[in-house]
């Protein structure tokens, strides 16, 4: 029986209302459109998402567990503030995983893997060249994912993907400072090169070198943003 046979059938949407009202605040938390210990009031929020306070609380909890909010007594919600260490932490993690998952890349030497790499690159200079920077941080999220499961490092990838959001709010800050656009992507050439000439110690290193880069740019900008706060 085909779907028009039955009129009265409720087709479920591809997202519910809760998964695409979540989509949007933490793509508005990502992109900076709230800031980092801004206060996030149910109320606004239900007029400006158009869903109920019971959606806006759930979607609050989600990003909650995933460090982009935080609940401080006797103010509620607020956009997470990431502390230098906290960064540190964060890239630290980065680097030994993407370093171990270049690494596999280049032992198994796949010309398929390169391939989508490179494609998956052109897609981040196209978008810095055009300055979407949304579609810069889409991009890099694919680049590395690419890079794990065709590494067959899946646990790493779930470490790697639980902490993604954290991660592309970093990334949100250090692609907009000066020459990232430039040396972000060559230094991500550098892992595929690696890759492709099948030398696991020099994609590791690569991998490193572009994570400790994006880390110190990071850890600066954090730095400056609490002593204006201080101040």
């Amino acid at each position: 029986m085909s779907v028009s046979d039955q009129p009265m059938r409720v087709l479920r949407p591809e997202k519910t209302l809760r998964e695409l009202a979540l989509e949007k605040m933490r793509d508005a938390i990502v992109n900076m459109h709230f800031r980092a210990g801004e206060r996030l009031v149910e109320r606004d929020l239900c007029d400006q998402l158009g869903v109920s306070r019971t959606i806006v609380r759930e979607v609050l909890r989600h990003l909650e567990s995933e460090g982009l909010v935080a609940i401080q007594p006797n103010r509620g919600p607020i956009v997470a503030e990431t502390t230098p260490e906290e960064a540190r932490q964060i890239y630290e993690i980065r680097g030994v995983l993407e370093g171990i998952a270049a690494k596999a890349c280049a032992t198994q030497k796949d010309p398929r893997v390169v391939a989508e790499l490179e494609r998956i690159l052109a897609r981040i200079r196209t978008a810095y060249a055009a300055n979407e920077l949304p579609a810069v941080l889409t991009a890099t999220t694919d680049f590395y994912r690419t890079l794990f499961e065709n590494s067959g490092r899946h646990v790493a990838w779930g470490i790697v993907n639980s902490i993604t959001a954290r991660i592309n709010h970093l990334r949100s800050m250090t692609i907009k400072t000066p020459d990232r656009n430039k040396q972000g992507p060559a230094q991500m050439q550098k892992i595929i090169d690696a890759i492709k000439a099948g030398d696991g110690a020099a994609a590791y290193e690569a991998a490193n070198v572009h994570v400790t880069n994006a880390a110190a740019i990071a850890e600066a900008l954090l730095a400056e943003q609490q002593g204006g706060n201080r101040g």
